[in-house]
């Protein structure tokens, strides 16, 4: 063979090799870098970009896609210990023309964190009042979604700032009590009577704990390699003393019920997306909620736990948009009669 041809033939393979060997490196070595790698470019893909909001010393962390037009803007809270990342899987299937912002909750991801900040849930709806004075999101009134704590959050922002809001998602949402006591529910109480407080499920410490939260979270088992699982261990333990002052906080008797004392004042319209099998957040919450709200549309989803915005993204996003839709259509009949 041609030496120059050979030559040619190295080069091509040293230049394949060297994006191949990193990204081999990455995934033994370095698994949490490939993690924050994989939400940087699902981001970049989905068209999704990070800003950063002011008030007064306070810093708010935020992605958004379009910018605000006829339909409302949509605003949405994540759960506990997550971040606006967890959305990417429900933005795939929004349309590109939605104005949609995510925000990092209050001590969250790329959000101040402050020892001295007050993280109930009453709290928290007002620093996301905050956010959203901040970016002038209520320039109109926009659609709020939250879940799990964000939920809470959502139903609480939603009863003390109703100008603020045209109707409501709540998913799997907590802040409410319930007649059947879930798994996660039973495990607090047998670590509260073994004083063993501090391994709470939520808050993996180690790759099996990640392994047994991420079956307790969902329905559908995900087969996530090893390396994986010690990434996503890596990204959160760093965080976990925050994770658990946190904790304590939202289930403190200030805030534990937050959302059920609070559901009376909701005026807007509400959708409440709740999965069938959730083992963290028993589902006859829902049952709650529909009782209690006038305007309230309740969907089950079979075979699907509480990571619903994981399990069933394409679900959630044609129920939101579906639900956007209704609003929509009854709005003007009401304005044409």
């Amino acid at each position: 063979m041609d030496p120059d041809v050979l030559n040619m033939f190295v080069i091509a393979g040293g230049t394949l090799a060297i994006p191949i060997l990193a990204f081999v490196a990455s995934f033994l070595l370095w698994p949490s870098a490939l993690i924050r790698i994989y939400y940087w470019y699902w981001r970049r893909a989905l068209g999704m970009q990070v800003r950063y909001a002011n008030y007064d010393d306070y810093q708010f962390c935020y992605s958004y896609r379009g910018r605000p037009g006829y339909r409302p803007s949509i605003l949405m809270l994540h759960g506990f210990s997550a971040h606006k990342d967890m959305w990417l899987s429900i933005v795939k299937f929004l349309p590109k023309n939605l104005h949609l912002v995510c925000v990092d909750m209050p001590g969250h991801e790329g959000t101040t964190r402050s020892a001295l900040d007050d993280y109930s849930i009453s709290g928290q709806a007002k620093r996301i009042h905050q956010f959203v004075e901040c970016i002038k999101l209520n320039r109109r009134p926009f659609h709020l979604v939250g879940t799990s704590m964000g939920g809470n959050v959502a139903g609480v922002y939603a009863a003390q700032y109703p100008e603020d809001i045209c109707s409501l998602t709540l998913i799997c949402p907590a802040g409410l009590p319930s007649t059947t006591d879930s798994k996660f529910i039973k495990q607090l109480r047998e670590l509260q009577e073994s004083d063993s407080i501090d391994r709470i499920p939520l808050i993996p410490s180690t790759p099996e704990e990640m392994a047994d939260m991420l079956k307790l979270c969902s329905y559908v088992r995900f087969k996530v390699p090893q390396q994986i699982l010690q990434g996503l261990v890596d990204v959160r333990i760093p965080h976990n003393d925050f994770y658990r002052k946190l904790f304590l906080e939202i289930v403190d008797e200030k805030s534990r019920h937050s959302l059920h004392e609070n559901m009376g004042k909701i005026k807007a319209p509400t959708q409440v997306i709740w999965g069938k099998q959730d083992q963290v957040l028993d589902v006859s919450g829902a049952s709650v909620l529909a009782s209690a709200i006038p305007d309230c549309h309740v969907y089950i989803l079979e075979n699907c736990g509480h990571s619903v915005v994981v399990e069933r993204p394409r679900k959630t996003a044609n129920l939101i948009l579906e639900f956007l839709a209704l609003l929509h259509s009854t709005d003007n009949n009401k304005k044409q009669a």
